[in-house]
């Protein structure tokens, strides 16, 4: 989440779309970003063509591992400007997620992170990628959890963030996601480790604290310091997957889903 106005060290203004290095006092939501991009890497461990879907910035595409083509799919023509300047390893395509420019069952691998709450047809996203997967591809998808991120924001609600046309519960991402074809739907979850449970405990959520300060514009200086310290090994994903209505996938600060198509 950001304010307007910043420019990060990508040169890309802040606009509360996408997020990315360089800025201090977002290091909370980049470093969360990017420990999600972190475990896919870790799973990618077969040649195959990825797909990051919705790169903005392009650092999380740029850091999967090079074992074959990676392709990055990103609508704002600005962002696909800096992708290519940045990152010269990765193609980067200008496109609109419900019309995917890739042949159908061509493609091992998608990532789409902290993308599909953006969306305003996402049921035709997800049948897109679907589409495109070869048979035994993953589509890995992470969102905010709507229960943690937005406390008391039912079902199908207008988020307070503006950039966010829904968010959502562990469940109801998995239907989604099953109903748009894929066989099998695991879900996981990602939370918030040890320093920052630990630092929750004495002074609340670091979420809640964080959206607080950028809407007042008034950074509180202990609520400063911890944010800018935060890195990608504050974060932990489960490891083993657990059902969408569990309760542990409740407490989630982000919702892990990995649709599969069959092989």
């Amino acid at each position: 989440m950001r304010h307007s106005g910043p420019v990060d060290e990508a040169g890309l203004v802040a606009t509360g779309e996408r997020t990315g290095p360089g800025l201090p006092d977002e290091e909370y939501w980049f470093a969360r970003h990017e420990a999600a991009y972190r475990w896919i890497a870790d799973r990618l461990t077969a040649p195959g063509i990825v797909v990051d879907a919705g790169a903005g910035e392009g650092y999380g595409t740029a850091a999967l591992p090079t074992l074959g083509p990676a392709i990055a799919l990103e609508y704002d023509d600005t962002a696909c400007t800096h992708m290519r300047r940045t990152y010269p390893h990765v193609a980067v395509v200008r496109a609109n997620l419900v019309a995917l420019p890739l042949r159908s069952a061509r493609v091992d691998t998608i990532t789409c992170l902290q993308v599909v709450e953006h969306l305003w047809d996402l049921r035709g996203f997800l049948r897109e990628c679907h589409r495109v997967l070869r048979p035994g591809g993953d589509l890995i998808v992470t969102t905010p959890q709507r229960l943690t991120f937005s406390p008391g924001l039912s079902r199908g609600e207008k988020p307070v963030n503006p950039f966010h046309v829904e968010e959502f519960d562990g469940a109801q991402l998995r239907d989604l996601i099953a109903d748009a074809g894929f066989d099998e739907v695991e879900m996981r979850g990602l939370h918030h480790g040890p320093r920052l449970t630990d630092w929750e405990a004495t002074h609340g959520s670091i979420v809640a604290a964080q959206v607080d300060a950028a809407m007042s514009g008034d950074w509180p200086p202990h609520v400063r310091e911890a944010v800018r310290q935060v890195r990608a090994d504050d974060f932990v994903i489960d490891l083993a997957p657990w059902p969408a209505d569990s309760v542990h996938i409740d407490r989630a600060q982000d919702l892990v889903a990995i649709g599969r198509v069959a092989a």
